[in-house]
């Protein structure tokens, strides 16, 4: 098993759960988020191909997850595999911390206001292949082996994950389906950015200006429709969270746990914990999703 899956039974009991409630803790996955699932197996698909330059738009964990995959390739390549990173000016400063500390001659880091204009630039110039998740099919075969691993959770009934594009949403309800079984998605968006969770939760979508959750950044999201369906399917949900719901859920997970979430992985247990006041039932252990530090 890649990463963790802990068991957290005083949380639970704090917040009403009656059944097990479980962390993956993708915050310990060696590219150090859950997009350690996906990048590799992107960057491998188009290496074959003979392509070796790259450019990520991110908020952080794909690109210090694509910056850490390609500075292993590069040590055992003689032809360097090139990357250039675009953040935006409001990324987390300690991502932004680590991203410089990976910086190479063939990884480059640059803050602009507009990343995602100016990695469609350089595809569109035919000077890199931008790692997009959300348009990159492939990406969703790394989950498939994230379904592999909760399934070894006896009767697993749920599971919540903070959602932006939605691939790992997806990508987890395609590994769950291979493998045969029916287990419930909720995905989490925040006030300020909820396009695919407003199906659900309208009257929740007060807009809060910015969200610290930060990681939660795609307005269009290109995989909506497939994983709204996706969601009727499994019988899934989707939940809006605020700042001050974040707040609590890092404030009680630290408190019961000795855990300190990050503002995007708290958004799985605030999720939770609104099921819960609305009366979720569930047959089974809960998992929430740690997708990264």
């Amino acid at each position: 098993m890649l990463t963790p899956q802990t068991q957290h039974p005083k949380l639970a009991q704090t917040i009403g759960l009656s059944q097990r409630l479980y962390f993956k803790r993708e915050d310990l996955h060696p590219l150090l988020s859950h997009k350690g699932r996906s990048l590799p197996i992107m960057i491998n698909n188009r290496l074959k191909t003979g392509i070796n330059n790259f450019v990520v738009s991110s908020s952080g964990n794909a690109a210090i997850a694509s910056a850490l995959y390609i500075s292993q390739l590069n040590k055992k390549r003689k032809e360097k595999i090139n990357l250039q990173i675009f953040v935006g000016e409001k990324i987390d400063l300690l991502k932004l911390k680590k991203l410089k500390k990976l910086v190479t001659k063939n990884i480059t880091l640059t803050q602009t206001k507009n990343p995602k204009q100016s990695a469609f630039q350089l595809q569109k110039n035919n000077q890199a292949v931008w790692l997009r998740q959300s348009t990159d099919d492939t990406a969703l075969l790394g989950y498939h082996d994230l379904a592999k691993e909760l399934s070894k959770i006896k009767n697993l009934s749920a599971v919540f994950i903070p959602t932006s594009s939605g691939t790992t949403a997806l990508g987890l309800d395609q590994g769950f389906k291979k493998l045969k079984l029916k287990i419930q998605i909720h995905i989490v968006q925040t006030a300020a950015i909820h396009p695919i969770v407003q199906n659900f939760s309208s009257q929740r979508c007060d807009i809060e200006k910015e969200s610290l959750a930060t990681a939660i950044v795609d307005k269009i999201a290109l995989r909506k429709l497939p994983l709204l369906k996706a969601l009727k399917t499994n019988r899934g949900y989707g939940w809006v969270e605020f700042n001050q719901e974040i707040k609590n859920a890092i404030q009680l997970t630290n408190k019961t746990e000795k855990i300190q979430l990050s503002s995007n992985s708290a958004l799985a247990v605030a999720a939770l914990q609104q099921a819960i006041k609305n009366n979720w039932k569930f047959t089974g252990p809960v998992v929430c999703l740690i997708t990264g530090q």
